[in-house]
């Protein structure tokens, strides 16, 4: 003879009108006093009553609130919308990009419990065949996040993401330096920009493109102390950028740099073109005390400062001769590549605004001086990123040590 179910049991029954069986289970009272009760579907009464002991083993993990129909898409939306509090405008954009880009239509559907460690790494594996390393770090780091919070709000048992690895992606496109002939020409090509004094001045003092966009005119001197002791040369202070805190990069990046005469002179060129767009814009003028500024005297955007340099290359490669595809066997050091080179050529969608910084080192390393000065000038915190990213230097040839020995062991005399 059947017994009778036990009070709070649950039950199992036919839902004629989703033509499915609904199992149920009660767990005793919500705060506002009506019953918990859990449910679940399924075509037969078997499917139903597993469906049923999975919700509550979730209930008694601390999944209790999670719904079962939560995607992946959910979670990053969450993410988005409540999870950037603090981070810069730039960080927000880009990870909003590459969520909508790459995260939700690719995975976005899938239901978050579902979600295995199998479909985060076919997923990056199909991602890098046409991203960046970089790039597979960022979308990885997105949906990490993504679910690490729905983690931490009962939406999902554990992070599958922290298991997976971030494989290498497509080769990234590598920095570059100009020439001395083709800064030159760079220099002459610009004069006609309004953004004339930010390449000069980016070009000779090494100094990143969010360092120069929001330089003010009270950290600028164009005319120093020669009568100091000892003398101050014209100099700008480099002491803010454009991150959401206003600092620097790092703590050595905070530095009073010196102005070379073509800097000065550039800057004073700005000074009076500024007055003069200040009269023109009128009372549509706003007033930052920027050195380098848009027709109304507001902050740069990076993308047109990027435009306008582009069309600087386009007419300083004009001033050249046709230069071959840069091309080399392989590289002697980080930074020192070997004889059978030529100068990047200069088309303008190749060439980026901080490539001013590269071109910056490796012109002053080609020139010999030392690379402990020149991670001073630019602000690293060591030599190392001076070397191995920075520096592109011109010349192949490493001639410290054959000028030395010569020092010590002296030459041969030539035969007659």
């Amino acid at each position: 003879m059947a017994t009778r179910r036990s009070r709070g049991d649950g039950g199992l029954h036919w839902d004629d009108k989703r033509q499915r069986w609904i199992a149920t289970a009660s767990l005793g009272f919500l705060p506002n006093g009506k019953r918990n009760v859990k449910r679940a579907s399924g075509k037969t009464k078997t499917e139903a009553k597993n469906k049923l002991k999975k919700v509550l083993r979730d209930y008694e993990d601390g999944l209790a609130i999670a719904p079962t129909g939560y995607t992946v898409k959910d979670a990053v939306t969450d993410w988005l919308t409540y999870g950037h509090s603090g981070l810069a405008a730039g960080t927000v954009r880009t990870d909003k990009s590459m969520c909508e880009n790459h995260v939700i239509p690719d995975l976005g559907a899938r239901k978050l419990r579902d979600l295995s460690a199998d479909d985060v790494d076919k997923w990056l594996a199909t991602k890098a065949e046409v991203l960046s390393t970089r790039s597979l770090e960022v979308i990885h780091s997105c949906l990490n996040r993504a679910v690490k919070r729905a983690m931490a709000r009962d939406k999902v048992k554990r992070n599958v993401v922290e298991l997976c690895s971030v494989p290498t992606g497509r080769p990234g496109r590598p920095s570059k330096s100009l020439t001395l002939a083709q800064a030159e020409a760079v220099l002459k090509a610009a004069e006609d920009s309004p953004h004339y004094a930010y390449f000069v001045v980016s070009l000779l003092t090494g100094g990143r493109t969010e360092e120069m966009r929001p330089l003010r005119w009270d950290h600028v001197d164009l005319e120093g102390d020669p009568n100091a002791d000892p003398p101050i040369p014209p100099y700008i202070a480099v002491w803010r950028s454009v991150r959401s805190s206003g600092d620097t990069k790092t703590r050595k990046s905070r530095r009073t740099l010196a102005l070379p005469s073509r800097a000065v002179d550039a800057l004073k060129v700005q000074r009076k073109r500024q007055k003069q767009q200040r009269i023109k814009a009128g009372d549509k003028w706003k007033e930052t005390g920027l050195v380098f500024t848009s027709t109304v005297g507001t902050e740069l955007y990076a993308i047109s400062v990027r435009r306008e340099f582009r069309k600087v290359i386009a007419r300083a490669a004009e001033l050249l001769p046709k230069i071959e595809p840069y091309t080399f066997e392989h590289e002697t050091e980080p930074g020192a590549f070997s004889s059978d080179h030529s100068a990047h050529p200069l088309v303008p969608e190749n060439w980026t605004t901080r490539e001013t910084r590269t071109s910056f080192v490796s012109i002053l390393s080609d020139k010999g001086i030392p690379l402990e000065e020149i991670s001073r000038l630019v602000g690293h915190s060591s030599t190392t990123v001076t070397e191995t990213v920075y520096r592109k230097q011109i010349r192949p040839v490493i001639q410290t040590g054959a000028t030395a020995m010569d020092e010590i062991f002296g030459t041969p005399t030539p035969e007659p």
